[in-house]
């Protein structure tokens, strides 16, 4: 298996290295394409102690950033980055004593996507791709405090497709490719809760990417919606589950559907609606949900009109 995951890593990593070399003159004479939108939203209320009728106050904030870089590197390579990031908490007073508790989360997301793409005019271009996936906070664990856990990495090659486009007002496209993910999770020991436990699980299999991108930071209205589909071949543990309930689980198909609508009511203020639908058997047995709305001051650039 390492030896596979080392293989597919080294042709990524041969594309790019040539995809740079190749054309620098080029390159250099078409700058990166740049856009980003980020915002906050806050709801407060608060009670004093004095204050009957068993309402408690409330503190919840939420902040998020959603941006691309983009480059023609050279006549046929094109490059294209995502990152996606979300994080929030809600602050809350005890009904009784009206003193605060300790925040909890919200919302928590990481998410970046590489994408190399080789194109030739084809009705399909070969790329690379690589996307790493994670949370801010691991709340999981009432002993241990743990960044950037778990993570999630997954390397693809394959081929991709533009399925129809306008510039800077929509683009659909879709890819499919073999490789590998690795999902890398710390957590307490059953015994020992001071002890942390490392855990690294290898999938190789299928993957599909749909990316649907309305309108653009400089555009009043935006709408981005990611599919994100992947049927595991190979698992590193599948002995070790053997004779279990869940010896299978990890043959599902696993599903990640991501949504973001925003509006900006004006230059500093913008209504956002995100949600996300979420299917992982060795996660829970059943899709799990989750729905974000906000209003607050948000900010967005783009180096082009």
């Amino acid at each position: 298996m390492l030896t596979k995951i080392i293989s597919i890593t080294s042709i990524i990593i041969t594309l790019a290295a040539k995809a740079f070399a190749v054309d620098s003159t080029y390159a250099s004479t078409n700058p990166w394409k740049i856009q980003f939108q980020t915002g906050i939203g806050i709801t407060q209320s608060s009670f004093s102690d004095s204050w009957t009728g068993g309402e408690a106050g409330s503190m919840i904030w939420m902040s998020n950033f959603l941006g691309q870089a983009e480059k023609k590197i050279s006549q046929r390579w094109l490059t294209t980055n995502q990152l996606k990031l979300e994080f929030g908490q809600t602050h809350s007073q005890d009904e009784t004593s009206k003193k605060w508790k300790s925040p909890t989360k919200s919302v928590d997301k990481i998410r970046f996507d590489g994408l190399l793409r080789y194109t030739m005019g084809w009705e399909v271009d070969p790329y690379g791709a690589m996307i790493f996936e994670s949370q801010f906070l691991d709340a999981s664990s009432t002993v241990n405090k743990r960044y950037l856990n778990p993570i999630d990495l997954t390397e693809t090659v394959g081929i991709a497709r533009t399925i129809a486009k306008s510039v800077d007002v929509y683009e659909l496209t879709a890819r499919l490719g073999v490789g590998f993910r690795q999902s890398m999770i710390r957590s307490d020991d059953a015994v020992d809760s001071s002890k942390t436990i490392r855990k690294t699980t290898s999938n190789s299999g299928l993957e599909w990417v749909t990316d649907l991108k309305v309108g653009t930071a400089k555009t009043t209205t935006g709408f981005d919606s990611k599919l994100t589909v992947f049927k595991a071949f190979t698992n590193s543990k599948a002995d070790e589950l053997k004779g279990l309930p869940n010896e299978n689980y990890w043959q599902t198909v696993d599903l990640n559907w991501d949504n973001i609508l925003r509006v900006n009511l004006n230059s500093v203020m913008q209504f956002s609606l995100a949600w996300q639908l979420l299917y992982d058997k060795e996660v829970s047995l059943s899709g799990r949900f989750k729905e974000t709305l906000t209003l607050g001051a948000s900010y967005k650039f783009a180096n082009f009109k």
